[in-house]
């Protein structure tokens, strides 16, 4: 039993705030349904290589996917343009393996750390973040280490 399970959703987070690890957190169920999920029902979720620390992508998943990369270690994204649950690497090969999950203190960011099979980025790249910009100018950081039309197949 813990002390937070008669908290009320939308209170939840603020309990959590002094919460230590000693203390009993209520189930999954009950945290997931505290999620603060924006007015299209999706959560910012950022990708992070677990053993490098690097920074891979940030996408957005709704209720569903959650629960999906929770329950099966492969991370599943929410596709906004798509409308649809979206594998990663369901067409390129490159999957995410889940090897945690954490929430952020207000409960509406997911830091995700995973082990990346290849790159991230849809342009070829291991991560999405490859423009570097200062005051001054932007760079590219990177380069693609797969043909986006070898990685997706050619695009008519």
């Amino acid at each position: 039993m813990s002390r937070f399970d008669q908290v009320a959703p939308e209170a939840l987070f603020k309990q959590l705030e002094r919460a230590t690890p000693e203390d009993s957190l209520p189930a999954v169920s009950t945290l997931l349904a505290a999620v603060r999920f924006n007015a299209d029902g999706l959560i910012p979720a950022i990708a992070q290589q677990h053993d490098s620390k690097e920074v891979l992508m940030m996408a957005w998943m709704n209720r569903e996917a959650l629960e999906e990369t929770l329950a099966t270690q492969r991370v599943c994204y929410y596709s906004r343009s798509r409308g649809t649950l979206w594998r990663k690497g369901e067409t390129s090969g490159q999957q995410q393996q889940l090897i945690s999950a954490a929430l952020d203190c207000d409960g509406d960011t997911l830091l995700l750390h995973v082990e990346q099979t290849g790159p991230a980025c849809h342009t070829g790249r291991r991560s999405c973040f490859y423009i570097a910009v200062d005051k001054e100018q932007a760079s590219i950081t990177s380069t693609p280490l797969i043909d986006p039309d070898n990685l997706y197949g050619k695009k008519a």
